[in-house]
């Protein structure tokens, strides 16, 4: 079986979050990945993957191009694309079609479905699992005999922290 980060870091928004342990982590798993898949996480994509995972906030390509020019002097943005590609393909990053950016994923080890909570106010995004809710959206599909490749839903608005709820299980 292959290794989770979802198990092993506490939730962005909780004061108890490491976020250097949960980069080193998310780190970490891509590199045993890449290593177990016969891939390689060269020095630009390990960048590019690095810099998405500074914070819990998506990215843009172009600001991603911005932030690795200092260390990559020669990155284009075909460069960061072909990264983010590579990145996309091995479930080590998720993209956020709505705001056109790039999130990292906290449960890299295995496929999955998403759910995505996206603030509006501080830019954070959460990644969930959300089973009852696929489970339902994949009842709608069959029901519409409808075949999905994917599935991925993305929710703006408020995070616990932005919304002055404090962090609720």
């Amino acid at each position: 079986m292959e290794p989770s980060a979802e198990a092993s870091h506490n939730h962005p928004h909780d004061s108890g979050h490491d976020h250097k342990k949960c980069v080193s982590e998310a780190l970490g798993i891509a590199e045993h990945l890449c290593v177990a898949r016969g891939v390689q996480l060269t020095p630009i994509r390990h960048q590019v993957l690095e810099l998405i995972w500074d914070s819990h906030k998506a990215v843009k390509a172009y600001d991603l191009l911005d932030r690795i020019k200092p260390l990559q002097n020669a990155a284009k943005p075909a460069t960061i694309y072909r990264a983010l590609d590579f990145l996309i393909e091995q479930g080590l990053i998720h993209r956020v079609e709505s705001l056109n950016a790039f999130v990292g994923c906290s449960c890299s080890g295995h496929q999955h479905e998403l759910l995505l909570l996206i603030c509006e106010r501080c830019h954070e995004v959460e990644e969930r699992p959300a089973p009852k809710v696929m489970q339902a959206l994949s009842q709608e599909f069959s029901q519409a005999g409808f075949v999905a490749h994917s599935k991925a839903i993305e929710a703006q608005g408020l995070c616990v922290n932005c919304n002055g709820l404090g962090y609720q299980n």
